[in-house]
């Protein structure tokens, strides 16, 4: 039981910290930098330093609507992964981060800025959505069908809409969950 409460704490302050630094940076930029933040930390798509906010991008978000929008199902989603286990969790996250960065930098229109963590949103749920099929378990077939049945409306956001929003940051995100979720079943096949 000890250990069940272990596994559990370790998984509430894992999210709680990643919610946690969100809502800091958010303040800070919003309150102390008036939001400039954005544009120095985002992603710049087919410039130089474009590729240098990979990592900071999905930090930073356009306004705390924006925030607001992207907790609830990075909580969710991140702590299905988690159940898995914590090191799947920072996988999926660091090869969601990676290749939705660089599939925005680029395909992402020239003289654009993008923000926010709707791309590991998206690669977690792609990641989700499709583990079943390089593993093999119950538990990927439940966990898929819980994120499928929770935010099957996410699939949508893949596709251009609006202007305002990276759908290349969904799209991208979204397989970056893909590869992450090969990966992480030819692991598992391997050992």
């Amino acid at each position: 039981m000890n250990k069940l409460f272990e596994k559990i704490n370790t998984q509430v302050t894992i999210l709680g910290s990643l919610i946690a630094i969100l809502w800091i940076v958010q303040i800070i930029n919003f309150e102390f930098l008036a939001g400039k933040l954005n544009y120095y930390g985002g992603i710049h798509p087919q410039s130089s330093t474009g590729l240098t906010s990979i990592f900071l991008a999905p930090f930073l978000h356009g306004s705390y609507g924006h925030l607001m929008a992207n907790i609830p199902p990075l909580i969710i989603l991140g702590w299905l992964i988690m159940l898995r286990g914590v090191r799947d969790f920072f996988f999926v996250s660091i090869v969601t981060i990676i290749v939705s960065g660089l599939g925005i930098w680029y395909f992402g229109a020239p003289n654009s800025v993008h923000i926010g963590a709707s791309g590991l949103v998206f690669g977690y749920f792609g990641f989700l959505l499709l583990r079943s099929l390089f593993d093999f378990s119950v538990l990927s077939v439940i966990f898929a069908l819980t994120a499928g049945f929770l935010y099957s409306g996410l699939i949508w956001g893949i596709l251009p809409s609006d202007p305002n929003v990276s759908w290349e940051a969904h799209l991208f995100g979204f397989l970056g969950g893909i590869l992450a979720a090969q990966l992480l079943g030819k692991r598992k096949q391997n050992s």
